[in-house]
């Protein structure tokens, strides 16, 4: 579109990368780096803890230095890419952008590992496959049960992976969809609730519940709407996202879950393992169909089609094509 900044194709092009090329695994990607970070800078925190005696308190304190150290390395990185690549011209500008953008969304991996998991040519393959992309434990699950897991994880991922770095990305461009990324995996190391990370992830843990607030709430309107286009549900994914939604421990992780069993038709949640601790989901949906290697296929389809919706409404209002940017 003529009048518009060559940075603001930033959006679509690094979508289009992540839709073409994903995340093969070996490929180096700026959110390894950011583990490593978080755990050297965690080794800094418990020195810090040791020096002060312990305590409860003391390791809270410990924990926002940390998350508060990581977020703020992240985004600095991030701006400085950006002023770099800003003061090379605007092609560099938009390559530099485009690949921040594209190292932050996780679409089509999400889709990939998961049908990679519900389609290997036998169980002990997929519950290999399906542990590197899942929680809980893995290595006792059946056909339906490893089925039932593939599709909560691309419904509960997906704000993860795809809604939130965009919601952040139109708040504040690359570093406010890095500084998410940054709190994302922050959460996803040391927001535990165990006995050695329920002080000191608390605060990591906290913030990623407030950051991906909004954005799990707009999964559930994406989802919805991505089962019209599919062909699914989409009454039912709102009615059931709005009912069942709260129902998660999680603040957020339900809402998405929810829609989409709506969509499909079927119920998510019950029995899971995690380390070993068996434990019991909430209910989410109705039975009205069975979870098989298809269902999952349908899940990833709605999924793509809502990372595409998202896509398009974030590059809509960043440019300003919905009003004022």
């Amino acid at each position: 579109m003529p009048g518009l900044p060559l940075a603001v194709w930033s959006l679509p092009l690094g979508a289009t990368l992540d839709l073409l090329l994903g995340d093969p695994r070996g490929w180096p990607h700026p959110v390894r780096a950011i583990g490593h970070l978080i755990v050297r800078l965690e080794a800094v925190a418990r020195r810090l803890i040791k020096q002060a005696g312990g305590g409860e308190r003391t390791e809270r304190l410990a924990g926002i230095w940390l998350t508060g150290h990581v977020v703020g390395i992240v985004g600095v990185a991030a701006w400085m890419i950006i002023v770099a690549c800003d003061w090379l011209g605007p092609v560099p500008s938009l390559l530099g952008r485009s690949l921040l953008i594209y190292w932050g969304l996780a679409a089509r991996s999400l889709g990939d590992e998961t049908l990679q998991a519900s389609e290997a040519p036998d169980l002990k393959t997929a519950r290999r496959e399906l542990s590197m992309i899942v929680g809980r434990d893995t290595a006792t699950l059946d056909e339906a049960e490893i089925g039932r897991a593939c599709v909560e994880t691309v419904a509960e991922n997906y704000a993860d992976a795809v809604v939130a770095p965009l919601f952040w990305f139109v708040i504040g461009g690359p570093v406010g969809l890095w500084a998410f990324k940054a709190v994302s995996t922050l959460d996803s190391m040391v927001g535990y609730r165990n006995a050695k990370y329920r002080d000191l992830g608390w605060a990591s843990a906290r913030f990623d519940d407030v950051a991906a607030l909004i954005p799990s709430r707009l999964a559930w309107l994406l989802i919805g709407l991505a089962a019209w286009v599919a062909g699914e549900r989409p009454g039912n994914a709102l009615r059931i996202g709005w009912r069942d939604g709260r129902k998660h421990p999680s603040p957020n992780a339900g809402w998405g879950e929810a829609a989409m069993a709506g969509a499909l038709g079927i119920q998510l949640g019950g029995p899971a393992t995690y380390g070993g601790v068996p434990g019991f989901k909430p209910l989410l949906g109705e039975p009205d169909e069975p979870i098989d290697r298809t269902t999952v296929r349908r899940s990833v389809r709605v999924m793509r089609i809502a990372a595409t919706l998202a896509v398009a409404f974030a590059w809509g209002v960043r440019s300003g094509l919905f009003g004022s940017p």
